[in-house]
This record gives C-alpha cells, sequence and structure tokens, in this order.
C-alpha cells in the first residue's frame, strides 16, 4: 500500500497537480489546501480523478465543517477523527492547529487537541497524520529558537511512539524528519512523502 501525504498547498494548483499524478493507492491531505477556506472549488478540479482514495483534514485555513461538506460535494473521504486500516496498521488523522495569532478558522486549545488525541490510545502500530507538528522540534521550527507547534501533540508521540507522524502547518520545516524515540516524523509540506507501507501490510 503506497500512501501518498502532502499538506500546506494554499492554492498552488501547479503542485496539486504533481501530487496528484504521483500514483499511489491512497493520499492524504494533512491540511490547507487553501487559505482561509477559499478556492476548494478549484482544488476539487484538480483532485477530481482521486475519488474515495483522497483523504482530507481541516488544516488552520480550514473548518471541519467545511471539509465535510467539501469532500461530501465531491466524494472525496473526509479523515478528521478518523482511523483506517491498512494492512496491519491503523492510519489516523487529527486536523487543526493549535492557536495561532491569527484567528484563523481550523484551531483547537492545547487542552482540546489532547482530549482529541486520547482517542487514538493504544492503536498499534499507528501511522498519525496531523496538522499541527509537536513543539520544540526540528518539525515546527518557524527559525532560530521561535517554535509554534503543539504540546499535546509532542506529548502523545512521546507517550503512544506511533510507527510514523506526519504532519504541516510550519512552512519553514517543510521536508524536516526527526526521530522522537522510536518515531520517524516527517513535516510534510508541499513536497509531500510517499509512504510505502505494502511490505508491511502483506
Amino acid at each position: 500500500m503506497r500512501i501518498l501525504l502532502f499538506s500546506d498547498i494554499h492554492s498552488d494548483l501547479r503542485t496539486l497537480e504533481r501530487l496528484a499524478a504521483t500514483p499511489a493507492d491512497l493520499y492524504v491531505c494533512a491540511g490547507d489546501l487553501v487559505s482561509w477556506a477559499r478556492g476548494l472549488d478549484a482544488c476539487a478540479d484538480v483532485l477530481r480523478p482521486l475519488g474515495s482514495s483522497l483523504h482530507v483534514l481541516p488544516g488552520n485555513h480550514e473548518s471541519a465543517g467545511q471539509i465535510e461538506a467539501f469532500c461530501d460535494r465531491y466524494g472525496f473521504t473526509p479523515f478528521h477523527e478518523r482511523t483506517k486500516q491498512v494492512g496491519r496498521y491503523t492510519v489516523a488523522g487529527l486536523g487543526y492547529s493549535s492557536p495561532t495569532p491569527f484567528n484563523t478558522p481550523g484551531e483547537y486549545t492545547e487542552e482540546q487537541l489532547e482530549d482529541k488525541l486520547a482517542a487514538f490510545h493504544g492503536l498499534n502500530p499507528l501511522v498519525l497524520v496531523c496538522h499541527a507538528p509537536p513543539f520544540g522540534t526540528s518539525l515546527d521550527r518557524i527559525e532560530e529558537g521561535l517554535h509554534a507547534g503543539s504540546r499535546s501533540v509532542r506529548a502523545f508521540v512521546e507517550a503512544a511512539q506511533p510507527e510514523y507522524f506526519f504532519c504541516g502547518h510550519i512552512h519553514e520545516s517543510e521536508g524536516v524528519t526527526e526521530t522522537i524515540g522510536r518515531t520517524v516524523a516527517v513535516n510534510l509540506g508541499k513536497r509531500g512523502y510517499l509512504l510505502d507501507l505494502e511490505d508491511e501490510a502483506v
């Protein structure tokens, strides 16, 4: 099973075309297809051939309701607070970011993030996809000494040790990979990441 994961497209349709043309069995958008929820229909024109194989999370620029309606309208699969079994793996999704200075549509408090993530405790092996990166890591680094991730996400990753963790949100950390305990953690960004679970799923 080949899973193409990406995030933070922000209406870059050329990049979206490249990602949609990449052969995979499953596609996961980890949020922020657009900015301020504007332009989702234009993204759908590019993504329509993927159908229900495209699983979409709301980032901080979309609300869960907007993504639900978007998926309903175009035949995609909403993946916020949901799981999917892929062979022996559980793939789980949680959208939204921790609070930002910009009052965007998709933000949770740290307490809300902690509560939502609790539903995924005990799932093993786990592939966790969040919009928010873990705080104080190379995945949420805006510049030297400045981090903008979620403390609740970091606490969950450290405690639950998913096999893989994917996030977005902080554009400056796009493409960065870090190992947190046993967890391979990646900030996806526009470049995306092709995860091959084929061997493990047999």
